[in-house]
């Protein structure tokens, strides 16, 4: 059995890592602390945004970020928010870069 990070070390570890690089992010809505699952939001800074959801890829028996939605930001938000909706537990954060920077694949 692998050991797993609580959902909010995970979140406060990726925070800093952004942080760290000076890109900003913020804690939307504050999931279950021990087991919540992770959604993050890229807004692009232009009106278009993309979220993330962690998901597992059985080809390689690893964890991967998956995109939910990609397009305009309000649609993107929607989406969110019927997540929330489905799942109280999740954590929802946002990380504002232009550039589409968003350091989710050096976090695992």
């Amino acid at each position: 059995m692998t050991a797993r990070l609580t959902a909010h070390v995970w979140v406060s570890a990726y925070l800093r890592r952004l942080q760290i690089v000076g890109i900003p992010a913020y804690v939307i809505h504050r999931g279950d602390a021990t087991a919540g699952a992770v959604l993050v939001k890229l807004a692009l800074m232009d009106g278009t945004a993309r979220a993330y959801m962690r998901g597992f890829d059985i080809a390689t028996d690893s964890r991967i970020w998956q995109v939910l939605i990609d397009g305009a930001e309000p649609d993107v938000d929607a989406a969110i928010a019927r997540q929330r909706g489905f799942d109280p537990d999740l954590w929802v954060l946002e990380v504002e870069d232009a550039r589409g920077r968003d350091m989710l694949s050096e976090m695992g």
